[in-house]
């Protein structure tokens, strides 16, 4: 169980890291010098990280099997 929380909590901080770098970069190379777009751009892609994160946490508190 130790190393699931260990696995788990290194995949979601390296994997946050590595999201806010290719959404940062992303909206630097693709979107147009628009403060309403970045702004919708930014709010969908701050949001768009908890469904993968809420899986993972679940992944890591769930027993393994046989206990």
């Amino acid at each position: 169980m130790r190393l699931r929380v260990l696995v788990g909590t290194l995949i979601l901080v390296f994997g946050l890291a590595a999201y806010a770098l290719a959404a940062m970069s992303l909206a630097v190379r693709v979107l147009p010098d628009n403060l309403i777009i970045e702004t919708l751009f930014y709010a969908v892609a701050g949001v768009a990280w908890v469904l993968p994160a809420a899986k993972l946490t679940r992944w890591i508190q769930e027993a393994p099997p046989g206990r």
